[in-house]
């Protein structure tokens, strides 16, 4: 498997930090693979399971003298298996990739999923990747956790292997909420149902969606809402209309109204697209990357016969999602 290099490095989202992480697009050149603990997964959200195995990663790396790395996927398996079946994104690869810095990772294997790799058999997975690429010396997964192809590796292969004396290998047990398991699948039920308060306690902060600020149609302008767009680049776990804050943009948050989906009154083209309209700011913001943080959720996207039924209903949402951000309820 050809051996990329960096292609570019991450620091804590959204502060001043001299503490930076490696990231690679597929495995490192060979003179960049100084020994490494590994943990490996999706990571989707970046929860508190997730945060708790990687403080166990740093940990054993720091231990051990060696650097503590994250293998993840791109696109999601299943989004390559079976596209139109796939789970929705509860974060996009640029808060997941801020969320490891911001945990203290070192390193980030981004391993791009193609067909080559879905038919690679279990041993060649641990030889080829983990071993002769990787250089994996300390080993961190789930007690579930499957790879290789038809997903015929699992953690009795890698007991076995680690005894053999290629690794260390440890299974980090399962994390619960109230007696249920925290998982992507909690956080992305809990975001589908607009439950963002249960969302925060899984993720362990409020959510959020980064991204820049593109250049749109400017219909909202022409409706009297103008809205700064952030593109979607897959089916997104949250939908609807929310108060949201906007935070990059000033000393403080900026409130507003915003609404992810896919537009269905005056957009056909089944384009996934964050707006958000602000209150008392007119600033230019294009091309600048904001962090859009969900308060509450108003009401499921609708679709309207005319855009006057659509100018008035964002008139309505805009005035809840202020009348919301300005009660103590919000605070």
């Amino acid at each position: 498997m050809r051996s990329p290099t960096v292609y570019f490095s991450v620091t804590p989202a959204f502060h001043i930090s001299a503490y930076s992480m490696n990231v690679f697009r597929g495995t490192a050149r060979l003179s960049d693979r100084a020994p490494c603990a590994l943990t490996i997964g999706n990571f989707d959200g970046v929860h508190r399971g997730h945060q708790m195995l990687l403080a166990r990663l740093i940990a054993a790396a720091r231990e051990r003298e060696l650097t503590a790395s994250v293998m993840t996927f791109e696109p999601h398996p299943r989004e390559f298996f079976a596209p139109d079946r796939a789970p929705a994104r509860v974060a996009n690869l640029r808060d997941k990739l801020a969320a490891f810095a911001a945990c203290g990772v070192d390193r980030v294997y981004i391993m791009p999923f193609t067909r080559r790799l879905a038919l690679l058999a279990p041993n060649a997975f641990i030889d080829d990747i983990l071993l002769k690429n990787c250089n994996v010396r300390w080993l961190l997964v789930g007690s579930d956790f499957r790879f290789g192809a038809a997903r015929a590796g699992d953690v009795r292969l890698l007991s076995a292997r680690a005894a053999a004396g290629g690794f260390e290998l440890e299974v980090m047990p399962n994390v619960e909420d109230a007696h249920e398991r925290i998982s992507s699948t909690a956080v992305r039920a809990a975001l589908s149902a607009g439950d963002l308060t249960r969302a925060a306690r899984l993720l362990d902060r409020a959510y959020a969606i980064t991204g820049r600020v593109l250049h749109g149609r400017k219909l909202g302008r022409s409706l009297g809402f103008p809205t700064l767009n952030l593109r979607v680049d897959a089916p997104p776990a949250l939908r609807g209309i929310f108060a949201v804050r906007v935070h990059c943009l000033a000393e403080r948050a900026v409130a507003g109204v915003a609404s992810i989906g896919l537009r269905p009154t005056v957009d056909s083209g089944g384009r996934w697209l964050l707006e958000a309209h602000l209150f008392d700011f007119a600033d230019a913001v294009y091309g600048k990357l904001v962090k859009v943080e969900f308060v509450k959720k108003l009401r499921d996207e609708q679709k309207y016969e005319t855009l006057g039924q659509l100018s008035a209903a964002i008139g309505g949402d805009a005035a809840q999602a202020r009348a919301f951000l300005n009660s103590a309820a919000a605070l």
